[in-house]
């Protein structure tokens, strides 16, 4: 039965429906309290919406100060030319139509003296809404004719490995997890960045479940489970083969299910030999008898669940770890319960079925251009020749502080040749080098279809409060710039609506019943799944085959191995001190220490109060005034430092200021700093990003941001 509604909202003000845009498996709706005011509605009140069977009425830390975000005095609000030098961030105010005007005739001068392919979008998940984060603005590029982005920075490794063994991107359904009786949280500080799972496994706790966090750090998720395994980063498809071994070995492995419902599984058997629990826990860098443990807890039950996030996935063999940890539940048979088997993504269920196709207008792209890896911005923009990147449109993004090898791309950032527009709502790190800034609105000032990444909910946004100062959505934007352009095409005039009626059009069985009157009335939906669904009882129906792939074709036709193996880091030694040769994709690089690699694996999370970049500048008051380091007690002795000194963190990339936190919360060996702290309000200009490579991981392209060497050293 749909749970009842809250009570109705205090007088003198209404209550709106909608959905927290950012990337989070979450997806919580959200309800705006708004108040008629003399100069307008005004909100005054947000959180989560009590009847939603995920969110529960809570928000997490970060989006209950959204209108703090949302009424910042440091918002963007009206468009800006660039009067200073790149990188200064000094700007004047301009109207609408001498912005639109200049970003037009610099594009077409672009093309005509350059070709379409000079131009280079890029954008990832400033917001997950599908109108805002791609619709009118994939319409727009793909017209043009402009370089295609390969948006690989955050989770296509793990997504294209998951999908070689099971098809598509569903997963056991996080409102099971409170059945369950084991829970792996596998490289996922589920309290920062997945906290309405937690309470399902919490009650999952309470019942009796064991609860192991595996995490190279001691997160907050960590302290609150039954247990903390720490390998050493880069390890984690090691120790699930391990965990296999163990299974074959001893007599827990779901043979019948695996004859039934799965290709491969020999080869894999035989794979495992190679990988006994005691190599394994020299590979992770873990006592003696943990691999052994964890395998016999997790077989001892086919209630048995593994949360898998894509943190595990950012060093070179992530995405064979991926596919290693995807194939445990089915050795031991746990794909067959509801309250079983594993969970990176529910995201298939959704894109599978609906129109987004028609959303993006695939059917405009020629499949001769180019694709540039949004992964590898500095070597597009320093190094690409055929075309050279001339303009570069960036929204729902702050590559400035997010690209990977940071020198390279504040070098390609400055160029006097390129043409850099900038959507946004505050003045980042990229906006500093913008030509122009185009003011882009917040959540609660538009419209927007949201699917999710963690629950089986479709949530419509509907607008709360008027746009503030001259902010306009992306598709809005976008339909201008059309305009500007002389694109003429029907599909550059649809309304949001319109085009969000295109993309439910399908006839998709899971998308039964589900209408925008629907989802406006109703605010969300379930999709029409099974209440205990169970999506990989007899294999996978996303496969042709209908079987789960663990020797997969689709990986032998990329040159690699059927069957998932363990690929150590490149730049970080595993326990036996290794190291994998440069990827064939890779990134050759010389500046490397004599010994071919550095002391001590550099990891980088975000911050708990921040998003990626999202919220630093709102938040950071919430965390500790200045970015830091967590560094062992054993590796501070080593180099005489002590809790608090101002230390630099260096490899052959570039050096990094920060303040020394001593603490066992970093393992031996491994250092720990906040991802992307805005550069702009760090101790030297910088972030963690100074360090991280452009290298790409074995499947997927993907970023590598956490097989990353370092040094670190009393700062002088």
């Amino acid at each position: 039965m749909r749970p009842v509604r809250p009570v109705p909202p205090p007088p003198g003000t209404r209550r709106v429906w909608g959905a927290c845009p950012h990337d989070c498996p979450d997806t919580c709706a959200i309800v705006t309290d708004v108040k008629d005011t003399p100069n307008g509605p005004v909100a005054v009140r947000i959180g989560g919406d009590p009847a939603h069977p995920v969110t529960r009425g809570a928000l997490c830390v970060k989006v209950n100060k959204y209108l703090d975000r949302t009424y910042s005095d440091e918002r963007v609000l009206h468009p800006m030319r660039r009067v200073g030098k790149k990188g200064e961030g000094r700007f004047e105010p301009i109207t609408w139509d001498e912005a639109l005007g200049t970003v037009a005739k610099r594009l077409k001068e672009t093309i005509e003296t350059h070709g379409a392919q000079s131009v280079l979008p890029y954008s990832y998940a400033g917001t997950m809404g599908l109108l805002q984060y791609g619709s009118m603005d994939r319409r727009f590029f793909h017209r043009l004719g402009a370089s295609r982005l390969d948006r690989t920075i955050c989770a296509t490794a793990g997504g294209d490995a998951w999908k070689m063994v099971l098809g598509a991107t569903v997963g056991t359904d996080p409102e099971a997890f409170q059945d369950a009786e084991v829970i792996l949280l596998w490289g996922t500080n589920t309290i920062t960045s997945n906290v309405h799972l937690w309470p399902f496994v919490k009650e999952a706790q309470k019942k009796g479940a064991t609860v192991v966090a595996i995490d190279p750090r001691r997160t907050h998720t960590a302290e609150h489970c039954d247990e903390h395994v720490a390998p050493h980063p880069g390890t984690d498809a090691a120790l699930a083969i391990g965990m296999m071994h163990v299974l074959f070995r001893d007599g827990l492995a779901d043979l019948a299910y695996l004859e039934r419902a799965t290709v491969g599984w020999e080869t894999l058997r035989d794979r495992c030999q190679a990988y006994p629990p005691e190599r394994v826990d020299t590979i992770c860098g873990l006592p003696t008898g943990t691999t052994e443990r964890l395998a016999r807890l997790w077989g001892s039950t086919k209630r048995a669940v593994v949360r898998l996030n894509y943190g595990l996935q950012r060093h070179h063999g992530g995405g064979n770890a991926v596919r290693a940890i995807t194939c445990l539940p089915a050795v031991s048979g746990a794909y067959q319960e509801h309250s079983g088997g594993a969970l990176l993504s529910t995201s298939g269920a959704f894109h599978n079925g609906l129109r987004e196709d028609l959303l993006e207008r695939e059917a405009l792209v020629d499949p001769k251009t180019r694709i540039v890896n949004m992964s590898r911005l500095g070597e597009a923009l320093l190094d690409l020749v055929d075309p050279p990147v001339k303009a570069i449109v960036v929204y729902n993004s702050n590559p400035a502080a997010v690209a990977p090898d940071q020198e390279r791309v504040t070098e390609g950032l400055l160029r006097e040749d390129l043409f850099t527009v900038v959507l946004e709502q505050f003045p980042t790190d990229t906006t500093d080098y913008a030509d122009i800034v185009l003011p882009a609105t917040t959540q609660l000032e538009h419209a927007d279809l949201h699917t999710a990444y963690g629950h089986y909910y479709l949530t419509w946004n509907e607008p709360a409060i008027p746009r503030r100062g001259e902010a306009k959505p992306n598709t809005e934007i976008f339909r201008l710039l059309a305009a500007s352009m002389g694109l003429d095409d029907p599909a550059h005039k649809m309304s949001d609506e319109e085009m969000v009626e295109e993309v439910l059009g399908t006839d998709h069985p899971f998308f039964r019943g589900i209408t925008l009157q629907r989802l406006k009335e109703e605010h969300w939906v379930r999709l029409a799944v099974p209440e205990k669904w169970v999506p990989y009882k007899d294999g996978s129906p996303w496969n042709p085959d209908g079987k789960i792939h663990i020797a997969s074709e689709k990986a032998r036709a990329l040159g690699l191995d059927p069957v998932p193996d363990y690929t150590p880091p490149v730049e970080i030694p595993d326990g036996e001190g290794r190291t994998s040769p440069e990827p064939r994709s890779g990134m050759s690089d010389t500046r490397r220490p004599e010994n071919g690699h550095w002391p001590l694996r550099f990891i980088s999370p975000p911050a708990h109060h921040f998003l990626n970049t999202t919220f630093m500048n709102v938040l950071a008051r919430h965390e500790p005034t200045e970015p830091w380091l967590e560094i062992h007690p054993y590796d501070a002795d080593a180099r005489d430092i002590t809790d608090g000194d101002r230390v630099r963190v260096h490899n052959h990339r570039g050096n990094l200021l920060l303040v020394a936190r001593v603490t066992d919360i970093a393992r031996p060996g491994t250092v720990v700093a906040p991802s992307v702290w805005w550069r702009k309000k760090s101790l030297d200009g910088k972030n963690a990003n100074i360090l991280t490579s452009e290298r790409l991981t074995d499947i997927g392209r993907g970023a590598t941001f956490y097989d990353c060497g370092v040094e670190v050293e009393l700062a002088r």
